[in-house]
C-alpha cells in the first residue's frame, strides 16, 4: 500500500511540476510520513525530480519546443547555486522558509492572475537574451538554483515569472525551458545529498516512475490545452500549496 500511495503521488506531482510547480510538495509529506528524516525526504525525492524532469525535457524537445542557448546560459548559473543549496539543505530546518514561501505563492499568484510581464515586455519575444537581460538573467537564475538545491518545492512558478519576463515566452514554451534547468540543476544536489547518506534509493526510484509518469502526461496536456489551461493548473496549485504552507487545512 506504501509503494501504492508513493506511485500515486508521484503521478500528480510530476504532472503538477511538469505545468507549475508545488509537486514536491505532495512527495516531501509523504516520505516525512514514512518515518524518513527531512534531508533523507529531500534527497530521496530528487531521484524523483530528475527522472521526471529528463522526461518532460525529451518530451518538450520531440514536439519541437526547445532553446538549447537559452537552457545553457541560464541552467550553468542555477546548476552552480545548487551545489551552494543542496549543501544548506543537509542540516535543513525549513519552518520559516515554508512560511515565507506561502507569502511569496500568493504574491506570485497575484502577478500570473494580473499579467503585468505582457505590459513591460509588450510584444518583445527573445529566444537568446540581450543586453541586461542577458547579465540580470545568469544572476537571478543563481539564486534560484541555490533555493532549488536547499529545498525544491514552489521553484517552479518562480522560475515560470522569471522566464516570462526575461523572454516574453509563452507559458508552453517557458515550461519548457523550466523542465530542462531543474534537471541540469537536480543532476548536480542528487549527488550532494546522495554522497552525505541522504538518498533512499529504491524508494526514489519507485517514486521515479510515478514523477515520469505524470511529467508524460503533464507535457502532451500542454501541448494539447495550451496557455489558458495551463494558467489554471498553476492558480489552482498554488493555492492548494499557499494554504498548505498556512495551515489553512490539513
Amino acid at each position: 500500500m506504501i509503494y501504492v500511495l508513493v506511485l500515486g503521488a508521484g503521478v500528480v506531482a510530476g504532472f503538477i511540476n511538469t505545468l507549475a510547480g508545488g509537486g514536491s510538495l505532495v512527495t516531501l509529506p509523504l516520505l516525512i510520513f514514512m518515518g524518513l528524516p527531512s534531508a533523507t525526504a529531500n534527497g530521496t525525492n530528487r531521484v524523483a525530480l530528475l527522472a521526471q524532469n529528463i522526461m518532460g525535457t525529451m518530451t518538450f524537445r520531440k514536439k519541437g519546443v526547445f532553446y538549447p542557448k537559452l537552457l545553457l546560459w541560464l541552467g550553468i548559473p542555477a546548476t552552480l547555486g545548487s551545489v551552494v543549496g543542496s549543501n544548506l539543505a543537509i542540516n535543513l530546518a525549513d519552518d520559516v522558509f515554508n512560511r515565507i514561501l506561502g507569502v511569496i505563492m500568493v504574491l506570485v499568484l497575484v502577478l500570473i492572475i494580473t499579467e503585468p510581464q505582457k505590459r513591460w515586455l509588450k510584444n518583445t519575444v527573445r529566444e537568446e537574451l540581450g543586453g541586461k537581460t542577458k547579465i540580470i538573467g545568469p544572476i537571478l537564475f543563481f539564486f534560484v538554483g541555490i533555493y532549488g538545491g536547499f529545498i525544491q518545492a514552489g521553484i517552479g512558478f518562480v522560475m515560470i515569472l522569471a522566464l516570462s519576463m526575461l523572454t516574453g515566452l509563452s507559458l508552453v514554451q517557458v515550461n519548457s525551458i523550466k523542465v530542462g534547468i531543474i534537471a541540469m540543476y537536480t543532476s548536480v544536489a542528487l549527488v550532494v545529498f546522495f554522497l552525505n547518506g541522504h538518498v533512499q534509493l529504491f524508494l526514489g526510484l519507485f517514486l521515479a516512475v510515478g514523477n515520469s509518469l505524470g511529467a508524460f502526461l503533464g507535457s502532451h496536456f500542454a501541448m494539447a490545452k495550451g496557455e489558458k489551461a495551463i494558467r489554471i493548473v498553476i492558480a489552482l496549485a498554488m493555492f492548494v500549496m499557499a494554504g498548505k504552507l498556512f495551515g489553512w487545512w490539513l
